[in-house]
């Protein structure tokens, strides 16, 4: 009797037990959902197929739905699905989640992440062929506060982290010099960049790759990685590649450790706060070059490579570069008409920079990428550049709503969209993200962006997240500010106010290109001059007071 008694009880809390862990496994995700609408009605097309076309690119990966890159790239690679997926979640947060997930599921017990994860026949497969970025860190870390702060999904992503820094150090600093390098034309995401002189595409080793590691290699594994007859040519090989790019990654990666630590309390954010600054002081001392204000590479000889890339926009969306790195390149560079200020602005290499090509199709040799757009928000918002990227979103979108296409490349004299296919899924999110920092709502880390710009048109834009509607519309130059439908506040036109998920001030913000008469109604009522990339917070007297002031590069 006592012996049927416990096994009775055993199997009861057997039960529970099984239950409890398929319940915690399947907690319920938030909804999410935005709702637009505008008096600019070819705004309003644009933004509808934009929506069709991101729903188009979700599919079933193995035991999950995830979103694909798009057009001609039906699987997920670890520089585009990460950041793609975070910024989904305003409409989906089990495909963001999928999106960051995935990667840390097929990590390698070293710590590699794979570069691509392909589906093939139905079967998924990860590619540990090239590190194809790593826009991954920060999107993985904002995701969490979407997430309902899930501490299990914080955890994993801290050790996911962890890993991959140490595997850069291990493994990518070859001669021992403090500088991480790149081993091939895939790891940064440069298809076709004439600065690889066509060699290697990929490589899976953790050995550096020269003509003597590849000609012994076997003749599938050459067809994988480089041309077969390479070794028989007079091209010289450029890497490894002392990288802007690669030391950008361990900075991310590090720069999360930090702030995931202070989240969790583990008593490191210090360690990976100063971790991060090392890898920062030495980008700047050793790639950074004072008189040209921009980062250059550095060959196989670590001789430096003087092609001025893009890559420091990059550099930038990690977050690698301190301010005054930031306002040079944005001074001097990027707003630059002679090298990424071209009448469809940020080509991959300068324009007027020899290596430059005006290359359509999938080519990181000159021709913006829809991608590059992409990560501009994070990059520019990183360094308070809003009104220049201001002036970025609205040549891309103007760009877009003329041609109805969401393409890969764009034509950097024209301005306008190449022959590649439709669906591109960087462009496509990168127009959604755009309307939500022009003329919406963005929450991010327990913050809420209620942003719109001064112009003629109206707007209405709601975002649904935890059971709360957070819904900003206009009427002339008036923006209503309202949550669950009650109103909060209203503010004029032309501004960005920053408010906690309550609707309480923290800041405003200039987004616009000039300086706006700006008033905000409340409990309390402030007027007053707001210029371009300005902050201004409440002092403690109660009076609007700046807090912070990057100048504004424009031609």
């Amino acid at each position: 009797m006592n012996i049927s008694l416990h096994t009775e009880r055993f199997c009861v809390l057997l039960f529970l037990v099984v239950l409890f862990s398929a319940c915690s496994q399947s907690v319920k995700l938030p909804e999410t959902k935005v709702v637009f609408t505008s008096t600019d009605t070819i705004l309003i097309k644009l933004y509808n197929r934009s929506e069709k076309l991101a729903k188009q690119n979700i599919t079933h990966y193995g035991d999950r739905n995830v979103l694909i890159e798009g057009a001609n790239y039906k699987n997920v690679w670890l520089e585009t699905q990460p950041m793609g997926g975070y910024m989904y979640a305003k409409r989906n947060l089990e495909i963001a989640k999928n999106n960051i997930t995935i990667f840390t599921d097929n990590q390698r017990e070293d710590g590699r992440f794979p570069g691509v994860i392909y589906k093939r026949n139905g079967i998924i497969d990860p590619n540990y062929a090239q590190f194809q970025g790593l826009y991954f860190a920060m999107p993985a870390f904002e995701l969490y506060y979407l997430l309902n702060k899930d501490r299990d999904y914080l955890e994993k992503v801290y050790h996911a982290l962890k890993k991959f820094d140490n595997y850069l150090w291990k493994t990518r600093d070859s001669d021992n010099n403090g500088c991480l390098e790149t081993w091939c034309i895939y790891d940064n995401g440069e298809d076709g960049s004439v600065r690889f002189n066509d060699f290697p595409n990929a490589w899976a080793f953790d050995f550096p790759p020269s003509k003597e590691a590849a000609s012994k290699l076997s003749k599938e594994e050459l067809k994988i990685h480089c041309k077969e007859d390479f070794y028989d040519s007079t091209i010289e090989m450029t890497v490894p590649i002392e990288s802007m790019d690669v030391m950008s990654y361990s900075y991310s990666c590090r720069d999360v450790l930090a702030l995931i630590s202070k989240e969790i309390n583990n008593g490191k954010d210090a360690f990976w706060r100063q971790k991060a600054n090392a890898v920062q002081t030495k980008i700047k001392s050793y790639l950074w070059n004072v008189d040209k204000q921009a980062c250059y590479d550095k060959d196989r000889n670590n001789e430096t490579m003087p092609i001025l890339l893009h890559n420091n926009l990059r550099c930038m969306y990690l977050g690698s570069f301190d301010q005054e790195m930031a306002d040079g390149f944005v001074k001097q560079h990027l707003m630059n008409p002679e090298e990424f200020w071209t009448p469809m602005p940020l080509p991959s290499i300068a324009a007027n920079d020899p290596s430059f090509k005006n290359i359509p199709g999938n080519n990181w040799s000159g021709q913006p990428q829809g991608l590059t757009y992409q990560r501009s928000l994070r990059a520019l918002e990183n360094y308070g550049h809003f009104a220049e990227l201001t002036m970025i979103g609205q040549k891309f979108l103007n760009v877009l709503k003329a041609s109805q296409k969401f393409t890969q490349q764009f034509d950097p004299f024209k301005a306008t969209t190449n022959d590649s296919t439709d669906g591109y899924g960087p462009s496509i999110l990168a127009s959604l993200e755009f309307i939500s920092r022009f003329y919406g709502v963005h929450i991010t880390q327990d913050k809420i962006y209620w942003s719109c710009l001064d112009d003629d048109e109206d707007y209405s834009y709601t975002q649904t997240w935890n059971g709360n509607d957070y819904t900003l519309h206009t009427k002339e130059n008036t923006v209503f500010c309202s949550i669950n439908g009650k109103e909060i506040f209203t503010f004029s036109k032309g501004a960005r106010v920053v408010t906690n998920l309550e609707g309480d001030f923290i800041e405003v913000v200039g987004i616009d290109l000039k300086e706006k008469s700006f008033q905000y109604k409340k409990d309390n009522e402030f007027n007053m001059q707001l210029e371009p990339n300005n902050v201004y917070r409440i002092s403690t007297n109660g009076e609007l007071e700046k807090y912070s002031s990057v100048e504004f590069y424009h031609n």
